[in-house]
């Protein structure tokens, strides 16, 4: 079997998220880091966007396309529903959470701390403060979506699931960042019960990149809370 390479920088979430799902499905795997439009990384997206993949003779581009493969080609435990219904939901709430969630409110909000093209490199208070109404809205849908188990479909850890956690862990990061302290946490409404208990286990916590990793700016010594990771 020829050795599965999950390329791209390990700060990336959706980078995260495909290493997720390599450990949710027990599947051996080796990081490549790599930054977008690097060559390793041109020579297989057409965009130069991470994370990439490479499997042999397989390439593929896009977060969504990797954790597809991870699934189906590999034996253990399904990342998604395989019954229409099921499938179809955990579909909804990754395209949800990736067109909404990540890139109309998450990513301004959690940019302006870590690269805020400010002058001094001081957090980009207009960007954060336009962020919070939305954010305190995005959180309350996906709370209501999460509110009977836990998780985005059923009872069962999904990637639906895998792809908002790292999301929240940089989300928290940045309210660190805030207060300089350790925070009461706004995602960990979202992680409650089984949800929680899942990243206590320590599998999604095995790919965390280390704070040094995560960009310009640095987390204030601030440690995830127990509930996130």
């Amino acid at each position: 079997m020829p050795e599965l390479q999950i390329i791209g920088a390990p700060q990336s979430n959706y980078v995260w998220v495909a290493r997720i799902a390599c450990h949710e499905k027990g599947v051996p795997y080796t990081l490549v880091p790599a930054m977008p439009h690097t060559p390793e990384v041109d020579a297989i997206h057409p965009l130069g966007k991470i994370p990439a993949l490479r499997h042999g003779d397989v390439i593929l581009a896009e977060s969504r396309a990797i954790c597809f493969y991870i699934d189906h080609v590999f034996e253990g435990p399904p990342l998604a529903p395989r019954d229409p219904v099921g499938g179809a939901r955990a579909e909804q709430w990754i395209s949800i959470v990736n067109t909404h969630f990540d890139a109309l409110v998450a990513r301004p909000y959690v940019g302006a701390y870590f690269f805020p093209g400010t002058p001094d490199g001081s957090p980009n208070r207009p960007i954060i403060e336009s962020a919070l109404p939305k954010l305190e809205g995005q959180f309350a849908i996906l709370d209501h979506a999460l509110a009977k188990t836990g998780h985005f479909v059923g009872s069962t850890f999904t990637l639906a699931d895998m792809n908002v956690l790292p999301m929240l862990f940089y989300l928290h990061s940045s309210a660190g960042e805030r207060h300089n302290v350790a925070p009461e946490c706004e995602p960990c409404g979202l992680l409650r019960a089984p949800h929680g208990a899942h990243q206590r286990q320590g599998r999604r916590s095995a790919t965390l990149p280390r704070p040094h990793l995560l960009g310009r700016r640095k987390l204030s010594g601030v440690e995830p809370c127990a509930t996130c990771f």
